[in-house]
């Protein structure tokens, strides 16, 4: 089974080569140095297209905590860190959602049942988290560092 056509066999291509550059033709070395820069050129812009962008520096910031924080301050944070994540991800689900508007792609009824996971997910965490805020208040409370009275007060104000 031979590797190359019927009609092309490497003795008749080399025999086209040959007469292309035979002395009888006037532009074969002008129709060679275009053939050249043609494909330098395209050689050129996939080079140009390939090149990977150095990595730009990443700078991370470390938030630094006071050696003596309380568990309570703490839990406070995170509540505060979930709410913040919650509503980034409402706000890029919101730009997808309009995104998909766009590209007639259905999305409301994943959205219903997503909504609902999501609400049921961080209702538990919520109540995960107040519980673990009263502990943390109660064991403050018990070895002095706050009042008895600011249990309650404090997971009131963090229920807001």
């Amino acid at each position: 089974m031979p590797i190359l056509p019927r009609p092309v066999s490497p003795r008749s291509a080399l025999a086209d080569l040959r007469d292309m550059f035979s002395p009888d033709r006037p532009h074969r070395w002008s129709l060679l140095a275009l053939s050249f820069v043609a494909t330098g050129i395209l050689l050129w812009g996939f080079m140009i297209d390939s090149r990977v962008p150095p990595k730009p520096r990443e700078i991370i910031y470390v938030e630094s905590w006071m050696a003596d924080r309380k568990d309570s301050d703490i839990i406070r944070q995170q509540i505060k860190d979930l709410a913040a994540y919650e509503a980034a991800l409402q706000k890029k689900q919101r730009e997808f959602q309009k995104m998909a508007d766009g590209l007639g792609i259905e999305w409301r009824e994943q959205e219903k049942r997503s909504a609902a996971q999501r609400k049921e997910t961080m209702a538990a965490m919520d109540k995960i988290l107040k519980k673990r805020l009263a502990d943390a208040l109660a064991r403050e409370a018990a070895k002095g560092g706050a009042p008895a009275g600011t249990t309650a007060a404090a997971t009131s104000a963090t229920a807001d």
